[in-house]
């Protein structure tokens, strides 16, 4: 396996809800310290690699969390009850696999619900409810269930192999939302040499739970450019809309999400940036969610901010995939932009 397919898999397999995103945190540490001048936090968890001291202030930003549950409770029978962190679709959680992180270790559970047999025919057809949903641990009683560590509080997240598929450009994992963003910072702050501003490549916490990182962290920067680099969606699939969303294609520089209308100069630099590089791109929209740009751009007088998104297929599941050239065609994209934001470039989109 290369060193890219390594830091993939280990990114992609660590465990890391919204405020619990210690060890991704403690790996991205690792991966950038000896690329970056200061390695910064603020005080929610983010982690903020700096390049450079002088000229315009530019924050490009992956989150770190990904979807999972927290434990709340557990019953006299030893299941346990948990909260969503994250949106997650009810039917892609039945009978899923799942690793409750305790104080002695990893607990395997199983998502539970009731039977079918004892479902009414009538009802059989409306999708489960989520908080009539439990994890099933194997054990018997409560007493049990402490013995194996299990209390509340514990994260809990989708146990899934990294697989590289049939084509072997297309990689599954759970996470990739948004790990493989914070791939992209990683490589970036590793590629980048010379340019003409200061970088501050950020791994923001609790994404999923309403951009808080982004919001923290983008206070610490203070940008005057703001790009986020996230997950988005990949609908190359049957009965699916694969215009501008298709796997393989390139990464999407987004006209719109929900938190975002992008600055119109910066999206339009980002675009003739990649036909100039010959980067092959999407312009794909989100009019269902949002991306750490939504906060970034907010911060202080305001920044630019642009999301450009890798697509995934298959988000907030347990088994996401990806496609290795939009990784590298993000690396590329993103490291050309930055080349070019000198003062006069930013003072352009930022007056225009």
């Amino acid at each position: 396996m290369n060193e890219t397919l390594k830091v993939l898999k280990e990114l992609s397999m660590l465990p890391g809800v919204p405020g619990n995103e210690k060890k991704v945190s403690q790996y991205i540490v690792s991966q950038i310290k000896d690329h970056v001048d200061e390695v910064k936090f603020d005080n929610l968890g983010s982690v903020i690699g700096i390049k450079n001291t002088l000229g315009p202030k530019v924050m490009i930003a992956g989150h770190m969390d990904e979807v999972g549950l927290l434990v709340t409770q557990i019953t006299k029978e030893g299941f346990v009850k948990f909260q969503t962190l994250g949106g997650w679709f009810s039917q892609v959680m039945l009978a899923q696999v799942w690793e409750i992180s305790t104080k002695k270790g990893v607990v395997f559970a199983v998502t539970g619900v009731k039977p079918p047999h004892l479902i009414p025919a009538d009802k059989k057809n409306v999708a489960i409810a989520i908080d009539s949903m439990y994890l099933d641990i194997g054990v018997s009683s409560k007493e049990e269930a402490i013995a194996l560590g299990v209390e509340p509080g514990n994260m809990v997240t989708p146990h899934t192999e990294f697989k590289v598929l049939g084509n072997q450009k297309y990689l599954l994992g759970k996470a990739w939302d948004n790990r493989i963003g914070s791939a992209v910072v990683i490589e970036v702050l590793k590629r980048l040499k010379d340019h003409p501003n200061q970088l501050f490549g950020t791994f923001t916490v609790q994404e999923e739970m309403g951009l808080r990182g982004a919001k923290t962290s983008s206070y610490v920067v203070a940008p005057e450019i703001a790009i986020a680099i996230d997950s988005g969606l990949g609908t190359d699939v049957p009965s699916g809309d694969a215009t501008d969303q298709t796997l393989g294609k390139g990464p999407q520089i987004l006209l719109y999400d929900s938190g975002l209308v992008p600055n119109q100069t910066l999206r339009r630099l980002a675009v003739e940036t990649a036909i100039e590089e010959n980067i092959p791109y999407q312009e794909g929209i989100i009019n269902v969610g949002r991306t750490d740009a939504g906060h970034m751009h907010l911060a202080h007088q305001g920044a630019a901010g642009l999301s450009i998104c890798i697509p995934t297929r298959y988000l907030h599941s347990h088994t996401s995939i990806i496609h290795l050239d939009d990784y590298e065609n993000t690396v590329k994209l993103v490291l050309s932009i930055i080349k070019k934001l000198d003062q006069k470039m930013v003072d352009q989109i930022l007056n225009n």
